[in-house]
């Protein structure tokens, strides 16, 4: 009996600590229950993305869908494609063809349920001078009608770079690189200390400094959970080439809108497919070769 009740004892004692420690950290988030965006104390507990069970994700898809659908008034559908085997995706952009007139810029918001105030923009359409090649003095402003005479245009966003400076200042391990490439992040293990940001070459990713607000008329309900679900105040986000559609064969929005057919992509390890056919025969650069990034996203020329 003395065993037994040793036993009983010891597995009481270590329910109650476990309890304790369950309502201690209820307590100490108390002050702060006024404050919008904090996380339940079942997300504050949440595991990271890759630990996660499929029952797990089911169960935070569920909640997200809940969230969405008492805020908007619609039920999304929120899923979480994988990474397709044989496939590393590619994007290529011909300068000799881009107009300058952001439609790309305008449907990756609407896709991706970006904040419209304040405005979160992962592409940032470059104005550069004939001639010129010095990123630094380009206009990412302008205003008026374009093509504007003596000038092109340069598109930049992440570049999804095989040796990402970002994964690398990541201190919490929450972004990293999916297996076809895709740079992605878990929203609810960034911590918010933007060195990710000061680590990207090409100013591509984005901190929400205000809770981001989407009118409820332009909510995308077709969502991914490392993708275009919403995001919350105080974390980073940044272009994902719209995993969501391009794991289920789509094409990212902003080669859709593109109305001069300046954007491709598609998978490098298909040998016929027009990113590897564009790469193998066109004169071919990428932004900022010297810091030795190596991106997975090409610009060209027609010759």
């Amino acid at each position: 009996m003395a065993d037994s009740d040793e036993g009983i004892s010891r597995r009481a004692f270590l329910s109650a600590m476990a309890v304790s420690a369950v309502a201690a950290t209820a307590a100490a988030l108390a002050p702060l229950a006024g404050i919008e965006d904090l996380p339940t104390l079942e997300e504050f507990l949440r595991q990271h993305y890759k630990e996660l069970t499929p029952e797990d994700k089911q169960a935070i898809m569920e909640r997200i869908a809940e969230k969405v659908e008492d805020e908007y008034g619609i039920r999304p559908n929120v899923t979480d494609p994988q990474a397709m085997a044989g496939v590393e995706f590619a994007y290529a952009l011909n300068i000799g063809r881009c107009i300058g007139c952001r439609r790309c810029v305008y449907a990756c918001m609407k896709e991706n349920n970006q904040s419209r105030n304040p405005q979160i923009q992962y592409i940032r359409v470059l104005q550069m001078r004939k001639g010129s090649i010095n990123v630094e003095s380009s206009d990412h402003d302008y205003s008026g009608e374009v093509p504007k005479d003596g000038f092109y245009y340069m598109p930049v966003s992440c570049h999804q770079c095989r040796k990402a400076p970002c994964v690398k200042a990541c201190p919490v391990q929450a972004t990293w690189q999916e297996p076809d490439g895709i740079v992605v992040i878990d929203y609810n293990w960034c911590i918010g200390c933007r060195y990710c940001m000061a680590a990207c070459p090409y100013f591509a990713r984005r901190f929400n400094f205000e809770k981001p607000q989407l009118p409820k008329q332009d909510l995308n309900p077709e969502m991914g959970l490392l993708s275009n679900r919403p995001r919350a105040r105080g974390v980073v986000e940044k272009c994902h080439w719209c995993l969501h559609r391009t794991r289920n064969g789509k094409y990212p929005a902003c080669v859709e809108v593109c109305p001069t057919g300046s954007r491709k992509f598609g998978n490098l390890l298909d040998a016929d497919s027009e990113d590897a056919q564009i790469i193998k025969t066109k004169r071919v650069f990428v932004l900022k070769e010297e810091v030795g990034t190596l991106p997975r996203f090409y610009y060209y020329f027609n010759v």
